[in-house]
């Protein structure tokens, strides 16, 4: 492929943005960007792929919802990639734009990913973006850490990324970036850091975060709605939490010196990336602490 249109081909061209809910999706940040991707666009389901494949429904259950005429009915898991439609909202940019977004299957992956390798060369997708969210050691009072990747030297080159040197157990967004970048579609991953402490809510400051980083990239602008003010409030909530709990104050004291000292002129962008690197092995329990979501 030529390089100018590799590397150009998050700004022009069809680009796919792909988030899992599940331990891909801390804070639910990443399923929180792309929706609101999804939303800014109007778009609309161009493939929903059969959740009876992928899905182990005793992991995966699916729910029950009283709907608008009081009926009552079963929602599924389910994995469904939008594209524009009617009344969809182009980006000024000229871009088109997909989104891939559902929950994590829990069987089936070299299936589950080539059916969505298939949809996505269907659409004409020519760049692709992962989403993703971990819990990591990070404070709450301090900027999002957010790490962006490639395994594609051209796109490395191009926005200054660096490549992942992570070993061990991947999930679903390792293994579709693998594949897509096989298939000749260059791919970026941007990870958002969520604090541990407060894994149990959402966290749109996470959200936020991953959506200023992903307009960094591409050439879109995602309306951030009512963001700003959520981020806020969860972080003075958190807040609250704090000054009742002396321990727990303590403890993000720690985390805010150590954030500090990363975030410092001496800290080097490799110091950053082994930090991330350092996240991941806590997060698969590698250096004796739980596991937890993994990349």
């Amino acid at each position: 492929m030529d390089e100018r249109i590799e590397a150009g081909a998050f700004t022009s061209g069809s680009l796919l943005v792909v988030a899992f809910e599940g331990w891909n999706d801390a804070g639910e940040a990443a399923s929180g960007a792309a929706r609101a991707v999804r939303d800014q666009f109007g778009l609309v389901p161009v493939v929903e792929l059969e959740p009876e494949d992928y899905f182990d429904f005793q992991f995966n259950r699916p729910v029950t919802t009283i709907d608008e005429n009081g009926e009552r009915r079963i929602e599924w898991p389910q994995v469904v990639l939008y594209g524009p439609g009617a009344g969809s909202v182009p980006p000024e940019s000229g871009m088109t734009v997909h989104v891939l977004l559902g929950t994590e299957p829990s069987r089936g992956w070299k299936t589950f990913s080539a059916e969505v390798l298939d949809a996505i060369e269907a659409a004409g997708i020519s760049a692709v973006v992962f989403l993703g969210a971990m819990l990591a050691d990070v404070p709450h009072t301090r900027p999002i850490s957010v790490f962006a990747s490639s395994d594609n030297e051209i796109v490395r080159d191009h926005f200054e990324l660096e490549r992942s040197s992570y070993e061990g157990p991947v999930g679903i967004l390792s293994v579709l970036s693998a594949v897509t970048e096989q298939a000749g579609i260059p791919t970026m991953s941007i990870w958002a850091s969520v604090p541990h402490y407060v894994h149990n809510a959402p966290s749109p400051k996470a959200t936020l975060a991953l959506i200023e980083r992903l307009e960094e990239f591409v050439d879109l602008e995602v309306d951030r709605g009512s963001l700003q003010e959520d981020s806020a409030a969860w972080e003075s909530g958190i807040d609250a939490l704090a000054d009742d709990d002396e321990d727990m104050r303590a403890y993000i004291t720690q985390l805010e010196q150590a954030r500090d000292t990363v975030d410092s002129p001496e800290a080097s962008g490799e110091a950053i990336a082994e930090e991330f690197e350092r996240y991941l092995r806590r997060r698969d329990g590698r250096d004796g602490r739980p596991g937890g979501p993994r990349a």
